[in-house]
This record gives C-alpha cells, structure tokens and sequence, in this order.
C-alpha cells in the first residue's frame, strides 16, 4: 500500500498568494528604488490609515446618526 502526501489545496492556495504578494512587493520596490522592507512598512502604515478614516466617516456618515440629526434640524425649523 502506498501513500501520497499531498498538500491539500487550501495549503497551496495560501502558499500561492503569499508567493505572489512577496512578487509585487519586490516588484514594486523594484521600480520605486526603495528597500522591500519599506516598502511593506508603507504599505501596512497606509492601510492603518486607510482604516482609521473609514472607520471616522462610516460613524459620521452611519444612517441613523443622519437620520437623528436631520429630525432635529427639522425640529428647530418647525418651532
């Protein structure tokens, strides 16, 4: 009887988008001059960014936050 191990595919799949991020990674770094590392650290410092003005105008712009203050602004002009 012989076994095979063989990676299962979510292995592979993972495997494979990790290969691919290092490539563009490299890749871009490549064509900016500039060291991988700081190029990641960039990346990552943009996506926190990125993050933390989502999260500020998801909470200003949330529908029932606008729908409390437009009843109150319509409130003020009904008196």
């Amino acid at each position: 009887m012989r076994t095979t191990s063989r990676p299962s595919p979510s292995l592979s799949a993972t495997g494979t988008i990790q290969w691919l991020l290092n490539l563009a990674t490299r890749l871009l770094a490549r064509s900016l001059n500039m060291p991988e590392p700081l190029v990641h650290n960039t990346g990552v410092f943009v996506f926190a960014q990125v993050v933390a003005v989502e999260n500020s105008v998801g909470r200003t712009l949330c529908p029932i936050r606008l729908w409390h203050q437009f009843r109150n602004w319509s409130r003020r002009w009904e008196r």
